[in-house]
Order: C-alpha cells, then structure tokens, then sequence
C-alpha cells in the first residue's frame, strides 16, 4: 500500500522560510517524479515544482522560481521543499505527489497517482 505523508507546514510572516518534508512508502521511490502542489480556497490545484526521478531535472512555475527549491534524498524515499522569501500569497494547502511522467515543462496533476493529504502553510503579512 503506497503511502505519502506531508510535514512541516505551519504559520510564518511574510518574508520568512518553511521547509516541508514528503516521505513515500510502497512504492520504489527512485522510479518516481515527485511533484509539490497547492491549492489555496477558491482557486484551482497549481503544480508548481517537480523533480525528475534522479533528481537531475526540476521545473518551477514562475510564481515560485528562485524563492522556492525542490530536492530529494533517494536514500531516504523523502521530498523536500525549501520556501524562502514567503509571500501572503503563498498561503495554501501545500500537496505532495508521486507520478511516473515526467514532461520537464509543467507538473499535471494528471499526470501523478499517489498524492498526499496535505499540510497547511499561511504566511502573515
């Protein structure tokens, strides 16, 4: 059974950091690309960070590039976001996913199978 758990959301002013964390179990982590997600109330699911299975590739929307880093630790089945520079805008339910595509332009939802439940983030302005 294909378990993905999220961590270390939370509440911070603007201007400040967050780390999450993504652990996968059930699966063989290292085939995967992973992908970080959100979905604040009222607006659509953006996928705005994915990691190709070697961790060699990523890809950022515009609204998260050089504030925001992805990393994986193949060794430890875990994701990693690194948020800098929070923004008020930021704030949403922050996803985590699994999928076995990798496109290297956009991060598709459907293009991912195993998703999280998420962890809240809100930054304070």
């Amino acid at each position: 059974q294909v378990q993905v758990v999220e961590s270390g959301g939370g509440l911070v002013q603007a201007g400040g950091s967050l780390r999450l964390s993504c652990t996968a179990s059930g699966l063989n982590f290292d085939d995967y690309t992973m992908g970080w997600f959100r979905q604040a109330p009222g607006k659509e699911r953006e996928g705005f960070s994915c990691i190709k299975w070697s961790g060699a590739r990523t890809y950022y929307t515009d609204s998260v590039k050089g504030r925001f880093t992805i990393s994986r630790d193949n060794a430890k089945n875990t994701l990693y976001l690194q948020m800098n520079s929070l923004k008020p805008e930021d704030t949403a339910m922050y996803y985590c996913a699994a999928g076995r595509v990798w496109r290297g332009y956009a991060c598709g939802g459907e293009d991912f199978s195993y998703w999280g439940q998420g962890t809240q983030v809100t930054v304070s302005s």
